[in-house]
Formats: C-alpha cells, sequence, structure tokens
C-alpha cells in the first residue's frame, strides 16, 4: 500500500476519496458539488454504458434525447412528483448577462427575465409525458419503448465523486403501455436487466425488491429495486424502476383510442441507472492497494510490461511482446504494452495495480531465453511463470476466473454480513455492525420512520423472494407478514 493512501480499515470514506483521484477516475471541479470524469473513469463509465445499450436495444427499446430544461409548470401538473423534487431543483430566470455599468464585472440582465422560468432537468417525466401527448393516438400507437442517455441536476448539499454529485450522468427509460399490466411487466423485465448487469457485468450481487410507500419514487406507484452490500456493510441503491400507472398521462392528457373503441389514459414505467454505478464498482470489490476491477468492465484488460536493461533488450523484448499483444487482442482482449522509458518497471506495476487491471504480464531478457512470462492476477496479486504458447488459452481462462471469483467473493461477503433478528435489542446491535438485517415489519410508515430516526437504517427492499412468515414487528411488536430488508445506505 503506498504511504499516502489511506486503508478501508483506518477510514473507509477517505480511502473511497483517496482511491476514486488516486486512480484517475474523476476529481472535483470548480463548481461546487459537480465532478470532472477523467478519462480512465470515463473509459468505464463507456464500458458499462456500451453493455448496458446493448441490453435495452436487446429487449426492445430504442434511443432519443429530449431538452435538458422543463418548464416550470410542468412540475407543478404531478403533485407527488413536485412535492419529491422540489428541494433538489435548480432553475434558470434569465437568458442574457450584461457589464456592470460601474465597470466592477458582469451581473444578470434584469430586462432579460424569462416568461416561465425553466427547471434544469432533474427527471425527465414530465417533459416526455408532454411529447408523448403528441406521439400517441391509438393501441397502434403502443407501447413506446424509449431510452435517454443524459446528464441530470440534482441540487445536492452533501456530495460525495460518483455517489452523490449536482450533476450526473445516467440513463432513464421511460415507457408508454395500452394496459396496466404491461407496464407492471416492463418495470420487473427492466429491474432483470439491471441485476443481470450488476451480477454478470460488475461482479456485484444484488437483492431484487420492491420499495416500501416512504422510500417510493414521487409519482411512482410502486417502485423496483436492486440493492448491494458495499465492503464497510452499507447498502447501495444499484438501480430503480417504477410502475408510475396512469399518474402522468393523466396529468399530461396523454390518451388513446383503444382496441374497444374508448378513450384511455396511458399506462407508464419509467427505469434509471446512472454513474453511482461507478461507485458502487469501486467499493465492491477494490482493496488497500487500489482499484480492482471486473474483467468485463475494465478499459485494459492486460498491461504486458518489459524489464530491460539496454535499447536492445527492449528491442528484443517488444518484438516478441508485439507477438503476444496480437493474438490476445485477435480473441478480443484489449492489451496495453507500456514501453515507456521515463519509468521503471517497478513503478510501473504499481500504477497498474492501482488503476485495477486484471491481469499483468511482465517480460524480461531471461524470459525471452526461456520462453516464458511472468503473469499476476490483480484480484489475488498472486503470480506465476507461464509459456508463451500458453498464453492464448491462459489469459481468456483468467479473465473469466477473475470475473467469476470477484462475484463470489462479493457474495460471500454479503451472506456473511446477513442477519435475521426478532428482537428490537438485536436489531440495534446489527445495524451499529453495519450488517444487512432481515427483520419484522408492521407496514406503517410511523414505524419505519421511527427505525430510522433511532438507529439511522432504513427499509432497503421488500425482497421479491422474501418467505411469508408470521412475526412480531422488532420495534412495535405488531402483527408482521414477511421481514424486510434493513441497513444503512449510501
Amino acid at each position: 500500500m503506498a504511504k499516502d493512501f489511506t486503508s478501508r480499515e483506518e477510514h473507509y470514506s477517505e480511502w473511497y476519496n483517496d482511491l476514486v483521484q488516486r486512480a484517475d477516475l474523476a476529481e472535483n471541479s470548480a463548481v461546487r458539488g459537480c465532478m470532472v470524469i477523467k478519462p480512465y473513469g470515463y473509459a468505464i463509465w463507456e464500458k458499462m454504458q456500451a453493455a448496458l445499450d446493448k441490453m435495452f436495444k436487446d429487449t426492445g427499446h430504442q434511443n432519443a434525447y429530449f431538452p435538458l430544461f422543463i418548464p416550470k409548470s410542468f412540475f407543478s401538473r404531478e403533485a407527488s412528483h413536485v412535492e419529491g423534487f422540489a428541494k433538489e431543483c435548480a432553475v434558470v430566470t434569465h437568458y442574457r448577462l450584461k457589464n456592470n455599468p460601474d465597470g466592477s464585472g458582469i451581473i444578470v440582465d434584469d430586462t432579460a427575465k424569462l416568461e416561465e422560468e425553466l427547471i434544469v432537468r432533474p427527471t425527465s417525466e414530465t417533459i416526455i409525458w408532454n411529447t408523448y401527448k403528441g406521439w400517441i393516438q391509438s393501441y397502434r400507437d403502443l407501447p413506446i419503448l424509449v431510452n435517454q442517455w443524459a446528464n441530470v441536476v440534482r441540487w445536492e448539499m452533501r456530495t460525495r465523486l460518483f455517489l452523490r454529485t449536482a450533476e450526473f450522468l445516467w440513463q432513464e427509460g421511460h415507457t408508454a403501455h395500452a394496459t396496466s399490466e404491461e407496464a407492471k411487466e416492463e418495470a420487473r423485465r427492466m429491474l432483470d436487466v439491471y441485476a443481470d448487469f450488476a451480477e454478470n457485468f460488475m461482479a456485484m450481487p444484488v437483492i431484487k425488491g420492491v420499495k416500501t410507500p416512504n422510500e417510493r419514487f414521487a409519482g411512482a406507484l410502486d417502485t423496483y429495486c436492486i440493492e448491494a452490500m458495499m465492503q464497510d456493510g452499507r447498502a447501495l441503491q444499484a438501480g430503480t424502476s417504477h410502475f408510475l400507472g396512469q399518474n402522468f398521462a393523466k396529468a399530461f392528457d396523454v390518451t388513446f383510442l383503444s382496441k374497444e373503441n374508448k378513450l384511455e389514459h396511458v399506462w407508464a414505467s419509467s427505469w434509471g441507472v446512472s454513474t453511482r454505478l461507478m461507485g458502487a464498482l469501486i467499493m465492491t470489490h477494490s482493496d488497500d492497494y487500489g482499484l480492482v476491477l471486473p474483467p468485463k468492465l475494465a478499459p485494459v484488460q492486460v498491461v504486458i510490461i518489459p524489464i530491460y536493461k539496454t535499447d536492445e533488450q527492449l528491442k528484443q523484448i517488444s518484438e516478441k511482446v508485439a507477438e503476444i499483444k496480437t493474438r490476445l487482442e485477435a480473441k478480443g482482449i484489449s492489451v496495453k504494452y507500456d514501453s515507456r522509458d521515463n519509468q521503471k518497471p517497478g513503478w510501473k506495476f504499481t500504477e497498474y495495480e492501482f488503476k485495477g487491471v486484471p491481469v499483468r504480464l511482465a517480460v524480461g531478457p531471461r524470459d525471452m531465453e526461456n520462453g516464458t512470462v511472468e503473469v499476476c492476477r490483480r484480484d489475488t496479486c498472486k503470480k506465476s511463470i507461464h509459456n508463451v504458447v500458453e498464453l492464448e488459452t491462459l489469459v481468456p481462462q483468467l479473465l473469466d476466473e477473475i470475473q467469476q471469483e470477484l462475484f463470489k467473493r462479493a457474495l460471500k461477503h454479503r451472506e456473511e454480513n446477513t442477519v435475521k433478528v426478532d428482537n428490537w435489542d438485536e436489531f440495534k446491535d446489527a445495524v451499529a455492525a453495519n450488517k444487512f438485517v432481515m427483520a419484522h415489519w408492521d407496514g406503517s410508515g410511523e414505524t419505519e420512520d421511527k427505525i430510522k430516526e433511532e438507529t439511522k437504517a432504513t427499509i432497503r427492499a421488500i425482497p421479491f423472494d422474501t418467505i411469508a412468515e408470521e412475526g412480531k414487528c422488532v420495534y412495535s411488536g405488531k402483527q408482521s407478514h414477511c421481514r424486510v430488508l434493513f441497513a444503512k445506505a449510501y
């Protein structure tokens, strides 16, 4: 571990912030609460985006784009929606600046006030449903399956890189359907897509479930979610999908002529994940030596580092490495050869270890003589010597193994830190120890609020696979019919 790098045990929050910046993923910008995503961090996001985009298109969705600015009056049409976002909205009131007559700088031109103030997009339900009104006339126009990749602004007061920033990147799906059943099915289908991505690309096990009314998206009838456990035991909401009912269709008078020749309001879903997934990826797998990346999302899957003393040795190694690189790339593996002469091999080893490159190959003069290469895998930091001719078979196997082992490790961590409790004292102890807690709840929002107030734990989800089980609420002692998932969360 680098001397100036905080360990997880020492201070988990500082470890996270140090890692994000030291690994060149992101940094704070000049605008309070906003971040600059650096090229290496953005390359990881692009891998996430590409995988998700394909999954969306494979399930019949198309991409579109809608305005960044939303008329303020649109928000007032759906009462719970405006209430949910009112405190986070950034508002545009003027459209021009001018020089201050006293020469002191630039001021807002009060003669250029907007007739109607504009909200900088915190989410797009209102602008999209206003648009859908012109797209939908009959059942033949349905379903509409649209996704948007965009940035949004939610004026957060307490921010942390990737996890919570005033501006962030995301995708938001917005679909329109002829029936309630179709809209619900869509919301569940897309939650399954998110879970598939989280587990098979991010190597991050998730719990699928439904949110309580208190935790529901503003304007939704039901919110479905995937919840993941970070290494410190806290939960992170990794994706949500919402059944919106007809709320937005009614607010914007979006109707269609049904097959029965009746005028009906459209049914809706929306769903989204954001650059918060970057934070989840970091906190699920990384260690005190830096970033650990699942191979499927690593911008560089294999780095090759030459070890040499003379220019002639470097030339010979480079010729051999070119062959190795070409053969691995033919297998669809991303490979980087770092032959820079301004840094020593040990420095490069540390750099790529810190950046989470899954596999490192080192080649020196003795390896050239023996036809071998040193292989080091990032997840275990174990080294081994292999014949060069093995690499075409060995490296793909290693990448698959690392991907699977990271998932198994994260799942084992969650299972070891998930407990069932049956009374209030056990509950408080488990929450204080940063466990996932499966406990009975009486179903009331009042009890939910009291538990949050006293322990900072929230109901993360009512898991889909929860088993019907009679019991007593850990807080109120009232009757309960199943256990729900409590945890402290990001």
